[in-house]
């Protein structure tokens, strides 16, 4: 990996300071920096599109918290491109390497030390009087909810075809292992290994308490049918991407063909990491 893309978080200050270190260092050590347009303006030199970067380059670094880092991983996704996140948000479970540790990570990427984490993603359509839509991937959740103000709404869902059940609660989730400690662990959902080939559907306060959280094969299809009247219920994608539903439209949630491919160049402890940042298990 010699063509590096750097992407970063807007309204930090810590960003720019990183980058007049890393980006010399970097070429330094004979790499070719692309750096995303906003990024390069914090150091005055001339960057290239978002868009576009994934063209070039055959790594992206990403300076950020773990919403950056779910925006690039649909960025590049197409491309296989890996991904080395650098925590400059809050708990960080996706960028897990901290200020301290670039240059050793820099280093590890030009001997190809690293190793790989790869987490899969989902794929989501929307139908709407039979007609798509959207679609979309995601590498956390989709999560169907309510307004403030609305009442309940009725989800129908059905797995591989064969109807599941009609939830009644102000919203549902489905998520990927790497989503399960997101929204999906606020409504009561499990943690799941990240590297689990599964999928939990997660109802968000259930008129009835036996509405328990599922958990999946990712190799499941599911579609969830919007059965209330409301002008007030969304679809919302990785936290990020929103769209507004109607009574009658269909949604279709599968693995994806791509996946985020996770570029670790440090020994990480995944239980380590839920105790120090979750708290997991403290008494």
């Amino acid at each position: 990996m010699k063509k590096i893309g750097i992407i970063c978080k807007l309204g930090k200050p810590e960003p720019p300071e990183i980058l007049k270190d890393m980006v010399p260092y970097m070429e330094e050590k004979g790499f070719e920096v692309y750096l995303e347009e906003d990024a390069a303006r914090m150091i005055g030199r001339t960057g290239i599109s978002r868009l576009h970067i994934s063209e070039l380059v055959d790594a992206v670094i990403v300076l950020g918290g773990d919403g950056t880092m779910l925006s690039v991983a649909r960025l590049v996704a197409h491309k296989d491109i890996p991904i080395m996140g650098i925590n400059l948000g809050g708990l960080g479970f996706l960028t897990e390497i901290n200020r301290s540790e670039i240059r050793e990570a820099i280093d590890k990427m030009l001997i190809e030390e690293c190793s790989f984490e790869e987490r899969i993603m989902l794929k989501v359509l929307i139908h709407r009087h039979g007609e798509k839509i959207t679609d979309h991937l995601v590498l956390n959740d989709v999560v169907i909810n309510k307004g403030a103000l609305a009442r309940i709404i009725d989800l129908e869902t059905f797995i591989d075809h064969q109807y599941v059940t009609t939830y009644r609660a102000d919203g549902l989730i489905v998520a990927t292992p790497t989503g399960s400690t997101a929204y999906n662990l606020s409504a009561g959902g499990p943690i799941v290994h990240p590297t689990l080939n599964s999928v939990v559907i997660t109802p968000i306060c259930p008129h009835t308490l036996t509405n328990r959280p599922l958990v999946i094969s990712d190799r499941c299809m599911i579609e969830i049918i919007l059965q209330s009247e409301s002008e007030d219920v969304f679809l919302t994608l990785d936290g990020q991407v929103g769209y507004s539903l109607r009574i009658g439209d269909r949604i279709e949630i599968m693995k994806s063909e791509h996946k985020t491919r996770l570029l670790i160049p440090c020994e990480k402890d995944y239980f380590n990491i839920l105790r120090t940042k979750l708290k997991w298990g403290e008494r």
